[in-house]
């Protein structure tokens, strides 16, 4: 039954609806023709909200950028080699014992670990990314069949992007996404050695290259810091330079 109209009209006439608690048989309630009409009527009204591309715009030429613009955002950025992130600080009191895991009968290990709602999660995994897991400090070793892992995927985010003060590793710029030095692609995993904070011109750049292959035209980190110190007292007034 349409909300709008009043009248039944069959299943496939309104839109399904979206979401994690949305039945499979869970319906919009304006049917097809109050849908066209409602827009009919919102495009005789003007409504430039509801009209995705308006005549106006169709005619409208393309506005060139400027050249300077166009040639800020060629140039490629600047990168700089910087030593491996670190483990976490707690990390270090114990070994990782990545040893001790031994599948079960079934071939897998068993992992735990905590959504970002905090519910719990139980899944399987095989026995090799389960020791990388733990020997690289993103799990932890419960017993012999069992890890758990130790960040959720939002305090994951927050942990590297804090440890690495919102710093791109590639540029120094600032930097709000997570980039996987060895791309998942070729094998790489979720965890704080392997993640770096990165903007999104560097991660969108590196894609799935190696790191070696991105970082072949980088400097040196000591050469990029006595550049900018030598930068930074040019820039300074004549009076507070030393003679």
């Amino acid at each position: 039954m349409c909300l709008y109209c009043g009248e039944p009209k069959p299943l496939g006439d309104f839109l399904r609806r979206t979401g994690k608690r949305s039945g499979s048989e869970a319906r919009r309630g304006a049917c097809r023709d109050c849908r066209k009409r409602r827009r009919s009527a919102a495009l005789e009204a003007g409504d430039a909200a509801s009209d995705p591309m308006p005549p106006s715009a169709e005619a409208r030429p393309h506005e060139a950028l400027p050249a300077e613009v166009e040639a800020a955002e060629s140039a490629p950025k600047r990168r700089v080699r910087r030593p491996p992130p670190e483990p976490p600080a707690d990390a270090m009191l114990e070994p990782t014992r990545e040893a001790e895991l031994r599948p079960t009968r079934q071939g897998m290990i068993r992992m735990r670990g905590r959504t970002d709602k905090g519910r719990r999660w139980q899944q399987e995994t095989d026995l090799e990314m389960a020791r990388c897991l733990v020997r690289e400090h993103a799990a932890v070793l419960v017993n012999r069949f069992t890890i758990r892992r130790l960040y959720t995927n939002r305090t994951f985010r927050r942990y590297i992007l804090e440890r690495d003060r919102y710093t791109c590793h590639f540029c120094g710029e600032y930097g709000d996404t997570i980039d996987h030095l060895l791309p998942r692609a070729k094998g790489g995993h979720t965890t704080p050695l392997n993640c770096v904070c990165a903007c999104m011109l560097c991660n969108q750049n590196k894609a799935d290259r190696d790191l070696d292959e991105f970082m072949e035209d980088a400097e040196p980190l000591d050469s990029f810091l006595s550049a900018g110190s030598r930068n930074d007292r040019s820039e300074e007034p004549f009076a507070t330079r030393p003679l």
